[in-house]
């Protein structure tokens, strides 16, 4: 098969589908915030606290459906990572680098001014996630004015922060673990990678297992949405070496069913359940707290300078190049973009307070108004880099 005819990754499918993922999710985030502002707030409670299964509605979104979100993300990592954007250490590189600033300086932003609140420190990474469907939709908006490889750096940096995310939820929100339910779900993918090395190419053992895995890890201790990303990286990937995924990969099929149900429901039902807060019940000195200030600062100041700082000292010492066709200024435009940090910030909060509902309420505000603030930002500072420069006068 040749390049030309490879099949695209569910991520590329998105950047050409244009921002419709992207509004999607921020209709129902407003759809929520109206609703939990109007008369009707108390019905939307209660609905999320609807018992199901032994648990509420909203325990099943965030638990059980964000999981699919998870395997897709992890699908997109391996697939990154076996054959696109990330399959080489000098492609990796930038991004890499990238991805790593851009998690360090909100956290330590966030730590900052949380210092003296050893109450909220625990909410350390909240700001260093980006949601990728927000930021590629922003960059989607602005067509033929960003260059293509800007499009390829963002995508490669978002899975890349993905990555970071997924481990920082692993080893420092997790608590209490049950040993004997961990050993299920160990047995589970070992039992999934023993299938990827007998080149099993059916797709139903893999998702039967990978519900097992999810059902022990949701009793391990063990945040269960991370089943999702092992369970994706045993899917196996159909391909000779030197040559590009084949289309009827096992990897390439589920991640093409999973992308529009992911994108079109799993993210919306989510924002819809996570976005609607009741301002009336917040108190003013709540939104001036150590908290939402921290996420806000972190995510429109930690992300820019933590993004571009490290792109800049990556071309300087020669360890990756500026991405193609890109000036300085719209790599900042795209290091902005970074600082939306809308599912996964919003995630991780769920996580980092679960038993403090005004706090997460506050936290909330605190994601909404930087990743707001850095879309604005990010537009606009893109547009106007894009803009034809007017010639110099002539001197004579």
């Amino acid at each position: 098969m040749s390049a030309s005819s490879r099949p695209p990754s569910a991520l590329r499918s998105f950047i050409r589908s244009e921002s419709a993922a992207g509004v999607v999710l921020m209709g129902a985030a407003v759809l929520a915030m109206a609703i939990a502002n109007s008369p009707l707030a108390g019905g939307y409670h209660a609905m999320l606290l609807f018992p199901l299964g032994g648990s509420s509605l909203e325990h099943w979104v965030n638990d059980g459906l964000m999981a699919l979100f998870f395997l897709l993300v992890g699908l997109e990592i391996k697939r990154e990572i076996v054959d696109g954007e990330l399959s080489t250490w000098p492609r990796r590189a930038l991004p890499g680098l990238a991805a790593l600033g851009g998690m360090i300086a909100p956290a330590l932003i966030f730590v900052g001014i949380n210092i003296t609140s050893p109450e909220t420190l625990r909410g350390w990474a909240i700001p260093s996630a980006t949601d990728i469907a927000f930021a590629l939709g922003v960059l989607s908006l602005l067509g033929s004015r960003v260059p293509v490889s800007l499009k390829v750096f963002l995508t490669a940096l978002a899975v890349l922060d993905d990555l970071g995310a997924i481990l920082i939820i692993a080893v420092f929100y997790t608590d209490g673990l049950d040993l004997v339910a961990l050993l299920g779900a160990g047995l589970m993918l070992v039992i999934m990678v023993v299938l990827n090395r007998l080149h099993v190419m059916r797709l139903w053992p893999y998702l039967i297992l990978a519900a097992g895995l999810w059902w022990f890890m949701d009793r391990s201790g063990i945040h269960p949405t991370i089943a999702g990303v092992a369970a994706a990286l045993t899917i196996p990937v159909k391909r000779t070496p030197g040559t590009p995924e084949a289309a009827d990969s096992p990897l390439h099929i589920l991640e093409h069913r999973l992308q529009p149900f992911v994108a079109f429901l799993v993210l919306p039902i989510f924002g819809f359940a996570n976005a609607g807060v009741s301002l009336g019940k917040i108190a003013p000195e709540a939104l001036s707290g150590p908290a939402p200030l921290g996420v806000a600062a972190g995510l429109f100041f930690g992300k820019q300078i933590g993004v571009l700082a490290c792109c800049w000292l990556a071309a300087k010492f020669g360890w990756a190049e500026r991405p193609a066709g890109a000036s300085w200024l719209q790599v900042y435009g795209v290091s902005l973009l970074c600082g939306v940090g809308f599912t996964m910030s919003l995630f991780i909060a769920l996580l980092a307070f679960p038993n403090h509902p005004e706090l997460i309420d506050a936290v909330k505000l605190g994601v909404l108004g930087g990743s707001l603030i850095s879309a604005l930002a990010g537009a606009a500072v893109l547009i106007a880099a894009a803009r034809p420069q007017k010639p110099a006068p002539d001197p004579s």
